[in-house]
């Protein structure tokens, strides 16, 4: 308090306020200037109290962030043993699991250079999905290493496949505290890119702790996942929030991020990257030697990425089918290799002469059904096709790609449950370039989808062309997701 002019003034926010008058005055201004005095005094104690329950809120909101992350990696360490085990018993039937076990420790090759981009790709579909955007990264930093991690021993077959030596590539580890750690230690990556919903609250922590940049491209969260992801919003929130950018494959993936804990300035529709597919020399290449094997002309229903169940649905449509297309040839792509075996097992068990890709053998006209137990050959036959179903769609798992075949203007069929591509269902469905069953009864429904479609190669045509056509105007997600990660680098 100042005094100036006969006049007590109180200095508040750097300006001079007069709230009343040391000398004798009026007795109605000296009320006026308490009452002023007062309603000054209300307003900081307001701001005060709302400083402090803001400080309070974050505060309670960083302590049920702590303790989630804190029991999440309590859990993880617990069971971590537990998870190596998983690893060792699938190796039983797909050995490629218990190699390099180091590597799901955090152990990994000391020679891999650092300072780098590390990409994250599940499995195959996501690496074939990444493709033209990690070959874009490429071309446009050179001189930057490049590191592809997978989870599944195909997806490592895959990167060491389309990129070979162009990339480094180990497995990432599991997300337990030490794992991660020694990970992050070894390579010391500038930039971390994440795709769809790979959300490892861990790993992403200790990136943000060491200011590594953190990208999520392709983001996909529906509904019905958030709705999952919302019971471990303590965990989710925090770890959404740390990513520096999320690209959404729609509008509704946007949403539903946001929803969950992102932030509004940082989530941004970038479109799909599994439209940016293209024929290849290798493709064509590989197509070439497919078509080798078989023995005259002949129509090929093929199966795309089945699971358990599918093969059942698939064997008893072709029972009829067979007797009234005898020259046609189905050709069943199991998705995990464990299964390969048994697949082709299950068509003997069906009446049906069958042979195995690996096998190296003449598909020839008595040869009833094909099982192409190989990895990376899916997308050339697809051009081989006459028509393609794609797998996991007849059962919860929510379906497999259907661009692929409509890249090289196939008709497309799917079952009821296509959920993990709704979006793309929609264009497709909306262009007329797909073939949709309802489920009620999937072999009848696949018998006349198939002999229709047989019956009329116009239909054929017509719909292979509005699928490539749903594909085309749909790139370009590659370069925008490429442009952000520049951005983010200060490129």
């Amino acid at each position: 308090m100042i005094k100036e002019n006969g006049y007590s003034l109180v200095k508040i926010n750097n300006a001079a306020y007069k709230p009343f008058k040391l000398t004798l005055g009026s007795s109605l201004a000296n009320l006026m200037d308490l009452v002023i005095y007062s309603k000054i005094l209300n307003a900081i104690i307001v701001k005060a109290l709302l400083g402090i329950l803001s400080t309070l809120l974050a505060t309670r909101i960083f302590v049920k962030y702590f303790l989630s992350l804190l029991f999440y990696r309590v859990l993880f360490f617990l069971l971590l043993p537990v998870l190596l085990l998983i690893l060792v018993v699938r190796s039983k039937n797909h050995p490629e699991y218990r190699q390099r076990l180091f590597e799901r420790l955090g152990f990994i090759d000391k020679k891999l250079s650092k300072h780098g981009i590390v990409i994250h790709a599940a499995s195959v579909g996501e690496v074939i999905a990444l493709k033209a955007f990690i070959e874009k990264l490429l071309t446009s930093q050179p001189n930057t290493p490049v590191t592809v991690t997978t989870f599944t021993p195909t997806g490592s077959a895959q990167v060491n496949k389309l990129f070979g030596d162009r990339v480094q590539h180990c497995y990432l580890p599991i997300d337990s505290f030490i794992c991660t750690w020694l990970f992050l230690s070894r390579l010391q990556p500038k930039a971390m890119v994440f795709m769809e919903t790979e959300l490892w609250p861990n790993l992403i922590r200790q990136c943000k702790n060491r200011q590594t940049k953190l990208l999520l491209v392709n983001g996909r969260l529906s509904t019905k996942s958030m709705k999952s992801y919302k019971k471990l919003t303590w965990l989710i929130s925090p770890c959404l929030q740390a990513f520096d950018q999320i690209l959404t494959q729609s509008q509704i993936n946007q949403n539903n991020f946001m929803a969950l804990g992102g932030k509004l300035l940082n989530c941004e529709l970038s479109g799909n990257l599994k439209f940016d597919i293209s024929i290849t020399p290798c493709i064509t290449s590989k197509q070439t030697e497919l078509a080798a094997f078989i023995e005259g002309t002949r129509k090929l229903w093929v199966v795309a990425s089945t699971h358990p169940g599918d093969e059942d649905i698939i064997l008893k449509a072709f029972q009829p089918l067979h007797q009234q297309y005898p020259e046609l040839l189905l050709v069943i792509v199991p998705r995990h290799p464990e299964r390969f075996a048994d697949v082709a097992q299950l068509a003997i068990n069906n009446g049906f002469t069958t042979c195995k890709r690996s096998e190296n053998t003449q598909v020839n006209t008595a040869t009833h059904v094909w099982v192409l137990d190989t990895l990376g050959e899916l997308m050339p036959m697809c051009a081989l096709a006459s028509i393609v179903t794609m797998g996991g769609s007849f059962s919860t798992i929510g379906g497999h790609n259907p661009l692929e075949p409509a890249l090289f203007k196939k008709p497309v069929i799917v079952g009821a449950n296509m959920s993990n591509f709704t979006e793309v269902m929609q264009q497709l469905t909306d262009a007329k370039g797909i073939v949709q069953l309802n489920g009620i009864d999937n072999e009848s429904e696949l018998v006349h989808a198939i002999t229709e479609l047989l019956n009329d190669s116009d239909k054929q045509l017509t719909l292979g062309e509005n699928a490539y056509n749903v594909v085309l105007q749909n790139q370009g997600a590659s370069d925008r997701s490429l442009a952000h990660l520049n951005r983010l680098l200060g490129g």
